[in-house]
């Protein structure tokens, strides 16, 4: 991996180009107070934001240690590798039309080949790409405004998208950003790259990405592997939630399971926490930066209002979070600091009787806050100090300070509308080691994100491979090839001479089901005919059926569930494994959880328990629980396909595989596979 050291803590910046983008670069670079070698460089010697620039690189005083390369896609070729000639220690290249523009400009993808021979092993940042802020060292290559300010420590966000980085950067919610790192089309220098260079810098707190593609899958294992090694926690805001699932998807598994889901799979899987909105991005940061991993998810609220006692009870029902009940020692002393007429529950209304009498305030708050609590939320909306008189509210932030310090417990105050914590009190607070919060809801969601522990290290997952021409094995085919790798399956045979499928039923033994072979979806083509139970009925059924080779197979009796298991190739992501509710009313209840490849058994009985269904596996309502060491063998036959066959592999389905109190049997197969 290249050394970013020079590019993200330059002594010497060039600037490179003429346009007002360079001369922005010359602000910012001012703006966060960086205070060495700084020149832009032009061929005609003008000057650019007051400063004379040089007509040559050459010409440049010393060592480059970072440059910004602000020419046409044609010249930045020619900047680069004069650049890599003069040692320097590496570039934002600002230009696009490189390989975001390949669909519409044939020569993009080859621009971009020929940008990273130009490069070598000078790292560069882009191309199509704003560049940095960064605001320990008061140094940015950045070519617009930014509300970055000098700070000791602080979160580093990445992001893919430069307006996002732009409006990151104004956030008045007292967070410290101590790097804002763009990315573009990372044509050589990764997310994963900089990211992992950034987990050695101490003063880093927190990292927050903000993804539109993975990339390099290994490279973000790394990641996750360094920064649960480092305990930095990883917060993360993935776009393309929207998108679609295949087009041609033709099992119930590949409709359920669009390109996100292997997102959020792949996300779990490594430990990075995935905030679904830019606020609970913001907040989450701001938790990470300041508790980090919270203890567990018990909190406890306390306010002066019985509706915000109730909103915050309310808003935490989205969440895992709980408010376990107020236990005895919390019940006396809280009743000491209030006296009778309070009614002591977690969280808790105290009324208005304590208002302004900040030691009452402090006593109170330091009475609600126990070993076995994770946070202790203040709940308190400052009022709007162009309007208003918010000096009595100083007794807010001076006891939450004090009950902080008296009782070494972590507090958070919380503002039900995000507007109404202006930006010098959240930092106040922060700065005395109180959190601020800005919304209720959205730092619920925070919360709930910094509670949850983290699972175990897994293993790489299966990488997807390339795509192909696919075709689909018939039921039975499909049933044989997996039964190799010992799945469960019913006694059948093949009948291609209709007049003998009563014969054919008789000898594997009745009751039977009859199936049209080659039909994906064999109930809605009339391909299926259920709970024959005599030669007679399997003569009458079959005429009935749809044309093609007849499936006759023994039915399965004892169902006390039926799960569908499922696998796809994600090209971005693995081969997502899909659980859920099976049988006909998969894609109505749309009851499934997922995961990569490969899983654990212990990974796969976790999400087992968070389907819907997860209580007729353990027994419901007097039945028994099925045999959920048979259900795992079966998944795990799956996995094992998978994993022999990933080179030719797109679908599995089983749907449904038919849970007993003795067994798992697989009623119904599909693959779809490389010709």
């Amino acid at each position: 991996m290249r050394d970013l050291t020079r590019l993200l803590k330059p002594k010497s910046i060039a600037v490179i180009g003429g346009g007002a983008w360079c001369a922005s670069i010359i602000s910012a670079a001012e703006q966060i107070g960086f205070d060495g070698l700084l020149h832009p460089v032009h061929p005609t010697g003008k000057q650019i934001a007051g400063r004379n620039s040089l007509p040559s690189l050459d010409d440049f005083p010393g060592p480059i240690d970072a440059a910004f390369i602000g020419v046409n896609r044609h010249a930045t070729l020619e900047v680069v590798a004069q650049l890599q000639s003069l040692k320097a220690g590496g570039a934002t290249c600002f230009a696009s039309g490189f390989s975001e523009a390949a669909a519409e400009d044939a020569a993009a993808q080859d621009l971009q080949a020929q940008l990273i021979e130009a490069a070598g092993d000078m790292p560069i940042l882009g191309p199509n790409c704003y560049g940095f802020v960064n605001a320990f060292d008061g140094c940015a290559i950045w070519p617009d405004q930014h509300g970055c300010r000098r700070v000791q420590k602080g979160v580093a966000i990445l992001t893919q998208s430069s307006n996002i980085a732009i409006n990151l950067t104004m956030q008045s919610r007292g967070l410290p950003i101590g790097y804002m790192l763009t990315c573009g089309n990372q044509a050589q220098t990764s997310q994963t790259d900089i990211a992992l260079q950034l987990l050695d810098d101490e003063r880093v707190s927190a990292i927050g990405l903000h993804i539109e593609g993975f990339g390099n899958l290994r490279g973000w294992e790394a990641l996750a592997q360094k920064a649960r090694a480092k305990g930095i926690a990883l917060i993360a805001l993935k776009s393309g939630i929207s998108q679609q699932a295949q087009a041609a998807a033709v099992s119930h598994t590949a409709s359920l399971t669009g390109s996100d889901t292997g997102a959020d799979a792949f996300l779990k899987r490594l430990g990075i926490r995935r905030a679904r909105s830019l606020p609970v991005f913001l907040e989450s940061l701001k938790i990470a930066h300041q508790f980090g991993q919270l203890s567990s998810n018990r909190i406890a609220s306390i306010s002066c209002s019985g509706g915000e006692a109730a909103l915050a009870a309310d808003t935490a029902q989205d969440t895992e979070l709980v408010f376990p009940p107020l236990n005895p020692r919390q019940v006396k002393d809280l009743g000491a600091a209030l006296g009778p007429m309070v009614a002591l529950a977690n969280p808790l209304d105290y009324h208005t009787y304590i208002w302004r009498d900040q030691a009452a305030m402090t006593k109170a708050w330091s009475a609600m806050a126990d070993d076995d609590i994770a946070m202790t939320l203040l709940i308190s909306d400052y009022p709007r100090e162009d309007l208003c008189d918010a000096s009595d509210w100083a007794c807010v932030t001076q006891a939450a300070i004090a009950a902080t310090r008296r009782t070494g417990r972590p507090y958070a105050v919380v503002a039900s509308l995000a507007e109404l914590m202006p930006e010098h009190i959240a930092k106040s607070l922060m700065d005395n080691g109180v959190g601020a919060i800005h919304g209720l809801d959205h730092g619920l969601q925070a919360l709930d994100l910094m509670s949850r522990p983290m699972a175990p290290l897994a293993k790489p997952v299966l990488l997807p491979g390339r795509d192909r021409d696919t075709a689909i094995l018939d039921e039975h085919s499909a049933k044989l090839a997996l039964a190799a790798h010992g799945l469960n399956i019913p006694k059948s045979v093949v009948v291609t001479d209709r007049a003998a499928a009563g014969l054919a039923a008789a000898e594997i033994g009745f009751p039977v089901v009859l199936k049209t072979l080659g039909l994906a979806h064999k109930t809605g083509a009339n391909g299926l005919a259920l709970g024959l139970t005599t030669p007679a009925e399997v003569a009458a059924a079959e005429p009935h059926l749809a044309d093609g080779p007849l499936l006759a197979e023994r039915m399965v009796g004892g169902s006390l569930a039926e799960i569908l298991v499922g696998v796809t190739r994600d090209p971005a992501h693995g081969f997502v494994l899909t659980l859920g509710a099976g049988g006909t009313m998969t894609e109505v209840l749309r009851d499934r959880a997922s995961l990569l490849i490969p899983a654990t058994r212990f990974e796969v009985t976790n999400l087992l328990k968070e389907l819907n269904i997860a209580p007729l596996l353990q027994g419901f309502r007097g039945n028994p629980p099925v045999d959920l060491g048979a259900l795992l063998d079966a998944i795990d036959a799956v996995q094992a396909y998978v994993l022999a066959n990933a080179d030719e592999v797109e679908e599995v389905e089983i749907n449904p595989l038919i849970c007993t109190e003795q067994t798992a049997i697989a009623a119904d197969a599909l693959i779809r596979k490389a010709q």
